[in-house]
């Protein structure tokens, strides 16, 4: 099942059709799709797990929007607004004959999860939310995040390159690779520039008092990318709104903590209670990277080295090669050390 489940087709009210997939059995839950396409991505073994681990408690559906994927890529692009993210999801729901269901918004569809929640208050259960904002234009204002989506229309294999690495921080392995591919194959370079102009357009912050679903804003990201005041003011507004940041610097789910990340998802979105928001780990001052700081977690957490290289996206060498810059910066003589040195931290 290298693409995934077979597709099924939904089709809007304006006539676009729309791939989607449904697997898993429980409560529903709707994965919105940001910038992809669904084929590639189910070749990523960080995505692939994260889905299946999903439908193992719930019925998940996820489904390329239009123009991107394999959704109906003939369309106006003109028609990239809200509204029409909106129609999609509708149309998916409905094909999928869901009478109620959580959503998952992420970066873009985080506003379109927002909007549908307002409007359909006794359809959509819970939400969780992850690098998005009710005004787009806050998530997508960072200077960083500008000089990427000005490559779109100067590079736009360039531009998938950098999204994958520079930008979600994904390794230049074979996970890095397919997820740079699904990046490319996602939508034509107009289509994706139009998609891009038409998000920084979107705001629902007047419809954030009307949304009655409990929702989870999950925050992991880096100085340069989405300030945390971005996603605790879209926690404050919402009315049932709560808060987590998550520690690590890769601003996505799923990778730099992958059991983590799921385990409070599935919990929240089954009908669990918000955890209490997790406390930042502090970079130790030891020259300690990012990276490094995500091995040291997942070591600390039991993982073997083929576990942290499957959660991170990267391979056993690349772990191994961390692993030991790690031990000499912190003067850590094996995995005991290292481990004790994580708990004194507040890293474990």
């Amino acid at each position: 099942m290298e693409a995934g489940p077979d597709l099924d087709y939904a089709r809007t009210s304006d006539g676009v059709t729309i791939a989607y997939q449904v697997l898993g059995r429980g409560p529903a839950v709707v994965w919105l799709p940001s910038l992809g396409n669904l084929r590639a991505q189910w070749r990523v073994p960080v995505l692939r797990a994260a889905y299946e681990h999903l439908a193992r408690s719930m019925t998940l559906v996820l489904y390329d929007g239009r123009g991107m994927g394999s959704s109906d890529r003939r369309i106006d692009p003109n028609e990239l607004g809200l509204d029409a993210h909106l129609r999609d999801l509708d149309a998916v729901v409905t094909a999928a004959g869901l009478e109620t269901t959580a959503l998952l918004g992420y970066y873009h569809s985080a506003a379109t999860a927002i909007a549908f929640a307002a409007e359909h208050p006794r359809r959509v259960t819970r939400m969780v939310l992850f690098g998005g904002a009710a005004r787009m234009r806050d998530a997508m204002s960072p200077v960083q995040t500008q000089a990427l989506l000005s490559l779109v229309d100067q590079d736009w294999d360039l531009f998938a390159d950098t999204a994958a690495h520079a930008w979600l921080g994904w390794t230049a392995g074979e996970s890095g690779r397919l997820v740079a591919e699904g990046f490319r194959s996602a939508a034509a370079p107009g289509v994706a520039k139009a998609w891009f102009a038409a998000a920084a357009g979107i705001d629902v912050t007047d419809r954030l008092p009307e949304v009655a679903a409990p929702t989870l804003v999950l925050h992991r990201q880096g100085e340069r990318q989405i300030p945390v005041e971005v996603s605790r003011r879209l926690a404050e507004t919402l009315p049932h709104g709560r808060l987590v940041e998550l520690a690590g610097s890769s601003p996505t789910l799923f990778m730099a903590d992958a059991r983590g990340d799921l385990e409070l998802v599935t919990r929240f979105l089954t009908g669990g209670d918000v955890v209490p928001p997790a406390v930042p780990a502090t970079p130790p001052a030891d020259g300690v990277t990012a990276r490094e700081l995500d091995v040291l977690r997942l070591l600390a957490a039991g993982e073997s080295n083929a576990g942290i290289a499957r959660s991170l996206g990267i391979t056993v060498h690349t772990v191994e090669r961390h692993t030991a810059n790690l031990y000499r910066k912190i003067g850590a003589r094996g995995r005991a050390d290292a481990t004790a040195y994580a708990l004194r931290r507040g890293i474990a």
